[in-house]
């Protein structure tokens, strides 16, 4: 699914992503496959953080946090994705990020906290997937 050659090109641009949008710390030398399960932590956490701000009507916290969310699955899970190498699966992948970012913004302009409840359950899986593949050296 990720180019061989292109994958210190990855690890850098999903590292970079996730410092972007201020998620956690521990990026300096975590590996591609930890920075993939790092983003997910990332994603669930801002949904959490969004589904919080939402019950507590603050819309400026709710709009943030969906927007970080957004940002981690658009440019830290789905813009490295090899198309060309990964072939179908890459395919669906996108698909999907691209269906939870859809998902994350009709949270945000209407108060979904069911389409929030999704998201979360989607990433979940994929995060959940992820940490049982073994790690490529």
């Amino acid at each position: 699914m990720f180019n061989a050659s292109a994958s210190s090109f990855v690890g850098r641009r999903q590292a970079g992503a996730y410092q972007q949008v201020h998620v956690a710390t521990g990026v300096d030398g975590a590996t591609p496959h930890k920075l993939v399960s790092m983003l997910f932590d990332g994603a669930l956490a801002a949904i959490a953080e969004a589904r919080g701000a939402m019950r507590s009507r603050n819309i400026q916290a709710k709009g943030q946090a969906i927007g970080r969310a957004v940002r981690i699955v658009d440019e830290g899970l789905s813009a490295p994705l090899n198309l060309a190498d990964g072939g179908k699966l890459a395919s669906d992948l996108r698909d999907l990020y691209s269906y939870i970012t859809l998902r994350l913004t009709k949270a945000n302009l209407n108060n979904d906290e069911d389409s929030l409840d999704e998201c979360a359950r989607l990433i979940e899986t994929l995060r959940s997937a992820w940490s049982n593949m073994p790690e490529q050296s």
